[in-house]
């Protein structure tokens, strides 16, 4: 596979993508009340995770555009080429991948099932997102 196939700023754009989602899907316009409390967090327990998170959105940020590049590999592998195909691809990755680990990871945790559904939601919804993106702005 060509390296030209894959839009590197259409990596960054997608790879950026869940950070956008994910101030309005953690919000308390979305879903963030509800995290929280699901979590058991306390109002001094956000603002303590709020303080120290730098470091986890530098590790996300990576991440995400990692997750980027290889389904950016995926959509160049398979020929995709819209943005409803791509938004397939990001299903597929998320019900093969994304959603079995959770959800694995959840029935050996403590954490409530509401945790992961919200979670899961939100990578299902940015999957779909990025791979839309990364279809289409090839």
């Amino acid at each position: 596979m060509p390296v030209t196939q894959i839009n590197i700023f259409a990596v960054l754009v997608a790879g950026i993508s869940p950070f956008a989602l994910g101030a309005l899907w953690y919000s308390p316009v979305g879903f963030g009340k509800a995290w929280a409390a699901a979590h058991g967090y306390s109002k001094e327990k956000l603002v303590e995770l709020q303080q120290t998170a730098g470091r986890a959105y530098a590790v996300s940020f990576l991440a995400y555009l990692f997750m980027a590049l290889v389904i950016a590999i995926l959509v160049a592998l398979t020929g995709i080429a819209t943005f409803i195909q791509g938004m397939w691809l990001g299903t597929l990755c998320w019900a093969g991948f994304a959603f079995t680990i959770g959800l694995t990871g959840n029935m050996f945790s403590e954490k409530p099932l509401a945790t992961f559904l919200i979670d899961t939601g939100y990578q299902l919804v940015y999957l779909n997102i990025m791979g839309g993106i990364l279809a289409a702005w090839r």
